[in-house]
């Protein structure tokens, strides 16, 4: 019998580490070490092995001497990474618009909702809810291999360092963008809701572009 208990310990671990990396918790070139990240997540370090293994596979991580640290991204890799995910997470959100259910519509509109509510100097507000939007799509769009290629393609497109750089204006304008992709998604237009995820996440990048020339 498979160890069930086992591989969600060990997804659990992956997804904590993969969600610390691309928000910023953890910075470009920090260390990662097993037995200290065990001992911080208060599991063996089995799952941790498990989940840095993944973590390198999906480009996320690199070898160093001591363990492993955080990979630091080119501005070239950023700007290829950017596009790739655009265009798959556009996709992405043609499929949910055409697949999700009225009530996982309605709850990626409640996100929406709580997230307007938010303030710009509430950085991890900020990026929590965007996450939490654009995995709901994702979700919705009901294909593993895609969200798996969406989250290795573009990891970084919004973390706490690039909330800090957003004006509350360009906030605004992505909330606006949000409420664009929602209102496609209700009338179950693919098209329009595939064109506004793209030109979001263009829209984000380019605030990463303006402070990395």
């Amino acid at each position: 019998m498979a160890d069930t208990a086992g591989a969600s310990r060990s997804n659990g671990v992956y997804e904590w580490l993969r969600v610390a990396i691309v928000t910023g918790e953890m910075r470009p070139n920090e260390h990662l070490i097993e037995a200290d990240l065990a001992q911080r997540l208060a599991v063996s370090r089995t799952p941790i092995r498990e989940s840095l293994q993944r973590l390198a596979d999906g480009g996320l991580i690199v070898p160093r001497k001591r363990g492993w640290a955080v990979r630091e991204y080119t501005s070239q890799e950023f700007i290829e990474n950017s596009e790739v995910r655009a265009g798959l997470e556009g996709y992405a959100t043609r499929l949910a618009t055409m697949r999700a259910t009225d009530e996982q519509i309605a709850e990626i509109s409640a996100i929406h909702e709580h997230r307007l509510q938010i303030k710009v100097v509430d950085e991890k507000s900020r990026v929590d809810t965007n996450r939490n939007f654009h995995d709901a799509i994702i979700a919705a769009a009901q294909n593993k291999r895609l969200t798996d290629a969406i989250y290795r393609s573009g990891q970084f497109y919004f973390n706490v360092p690039l909330a800090r750089l957003t004006t509350e204006e360009e906030m605004k304008a992505g909330n606006a963008d949000h409420q664009r992709i929602i209102d496609a998604m209700i009338r179950r237009d693919g098209a329009v809701a595939e064109s506004a995820m793209r030109e979001h996440i263009m829209r984000t990048f380019a605030i990463f572009q303006r402070f990395n020339r």
